[in-house]
């Protein structure tokens, strides 16, 4: 049997990959929103976040709006891949 993939099986990694997941081929969900859903700190969803950004399953865009920056999260189709093997894996492990 395979390992479970130890980037997503994190507890807050697996509640954002699953959030993220609900959204379609390049969709995309505001950071503050994010932290809402998951209930979770900033700092705590950043470094989350960069672990999934370091692996290439999430994407991060960085804009401004008005004068504001504003960070937008989505799942890339590696995510989406390494997500469904996850979910396989687990179920076989269940």
């Amino acid at each position: 049997m395979a390992e479970l993939d130890p980037v997503i099986h994190a507890d807050a990694r697996l509640r954002v990959m699953s959030a993220l997941n609900t959204l379609g081929p390049h969709e995309s969900v505001a950071f503050p929103k994010l932290r809402e859903i998951l209930g979770m700190t900033a700092g705590n969803l950043s470094t989350h976040l960069r672990k999934l950004e370091d692996a290439g399953y999430i994407s991060q865009q960085k804009v401004i709006e008005g004068r504001s920056p504003a960070t937008y999260l989505g799942i890339t189709a590696a995510g989406v891949a390494a997500f469904d093997a996850y979910k396989k894996q687990l179920m076989e492990l269940l």
